[in-house]
């Protein structure tokens, strides 16, 4: 599985990102914090799941799709770097 390798490096112009950008003793906070809800059942049950539907599907691992959750439990095939921008529609709103 891909990973994002820029994750946590002074990459962003966004207040969030500006913060952790200057205060690393939070980002070090933030990233134990996340470390440990990602770790939690729920999340780790919730990625299996979106593992089952990417094979349902037929999205193989590096071919640059993800499913792509358009409304409840309908998805679509969709680049993954259009899908990862997304939270910015009025969908999520």
């Amino acid at each position: 599985m891909a990973r994002n390798r820029l994750a946590g490096t002074k990459v962003g112009e966004s207040k969030s990102a500006e913060y952790y950008q200057n205060h690393p003793k939070a980002r070090a906070r933030k990233k134990a914090y996340d470390t440990k809800y990602h770790a939690t059942p729920e999340r780790r049950k919730y990625r299996s799941m979106l593992g089952v539907i990417n094979r349902e599907k037929g999205n193989k691992v590096g071919d640059g799709k993800d499913e792509a959750h358009v409304s409840k439990g309908k998805t679509i095939s969709q680049s993954q770097s259009k899908n990862r921008a997304d939270k910015k529609r009025k969908f999520f709103k």
